[in-house]
């Protein structure tokens, strides 16, 4: 097992499918939010793009978002599977984390809620941003580190009551801090990153884990416990779960977090930092000027 590798991004793929054929978009409610704050975000960019690629957002959504917002010209998708795909726009099937994207050669890239999923998130970034033009547009989100911290703190309370010990159940995810160093480390100009958080409700765990069996998004950890859980286990949990994070109606709340990034390729029109030493004023005069004042 490759020790970089967090994630088995075949068994990822394979519950995904499995929820698509099973569930089809019924819970697809987190890409259908994210898709309506990617038309609002866009909506800012004073820019027309005329090459605009939705890479691994799943379904048609990002790719209308983009449509209604009218800032793309044509729009192309990037998804590791065809069946993820419909006649709509026009599509590649490729591996996010293997572009087959030439240098310079989009205009805007967009992705949602599937760059936490990549085992080399800071070479995929990368790629990304060779693909784009000068002054050409990255605008993405990926889930964040607040996601799910209901649950994984009642499974490893559960796990350890009942046997002592605990394996990792719920995916890792990356704080807003960590993204931004992440853009910059690809060589994106002007990155900015911030944070929207979601609470959803349920009547109970169990409502919640049938969500999560129709997005494909169950434990696809390489180190996560081949141990298959009982009953006992999952009654335990629930049990925990109502305990802590219930409200007075006895619903549950489960937090889900969306980091949003953007970053641009660089280009001679853009606004760049002043050299150490440039400024006119420093900031003792500036103090001298506040004091008299």
């Amino acid at each position: 097992m490759d020790r970089h590798q967090v994630f088995d991004r075949t068994l990822v793929l394979q519950r995904r499918l499995r929820a698509l054929q099973q569930h089809g978009n019924s819970a697809d409610f987190l890409l259908a939010r994210a898709a309506d704050d990617l038309e609002e975000r866009l909506s800012a960019v004073e820019r027309q793009f005329t090459i605009a690629v939705d890479l691994a957002s799943h379904t048609d959504l990002a790719a209308q978002a983009l449509q209604r917002s009218g800032k793309a010209s044509t729009i192309i998708r990037i998804e590791e599977n065809a069946q993820f795909l419909t006649a709509a726009f026009p599509a590649i099937v490729a591996d996010q984390e293997i572009l087959p994207l030439q240098t310079a050669s989009i205009d805007l890239a967009v992705s949602l809620l599937s760059l936490h999923l990549t085992n080399d998130t800071p070479g995929t970034l990368l790629q990304i941003r060779r693909a784009l033009k000068p002054d050409g547009l990255f605008l993405g989100a990926m889930v964040g580190e607040n996601t799910l911290t209901e649950l994984r703190e009642c499974l490893i309370a559960t796990e350890s009551e009942i046997s002592g010990g605990v394996s990792p159940r719920v995916a890792p995810f990356a704080d807003v801090r960590d993204v931004g160093g992440l853009l910059q480390r690809a060589g994106f100009t002007l990155p900015v990153t911030d944070i929207e958080s979601y609470t959803v409700r349920y009547d109970n765990l169990f409502a919640l884990m049938r969500d999560l069996r129709a997005m494909g998004a169950q434990n696809s950890l390489f180190r996560r416990s081949r141990n298959p859980l009982t009953r006992k286990f999952f009654m335990r949990a629930a049990e925990i779960y109502a305990e802590r994070f219930s409200d007075p109606d006895g619903r549950i709340r489960a937090t889900f977090s969306f980091i949003w990034m953007s970053g641009w390729a660089a280009h001679e029109s853009q606004q760049k930092p002043l050299k150490p030493g440039s400024a006119k004023a420093s900031l003792a005069d500036f103090l001298k000027e506040a004091e008299k004042d």
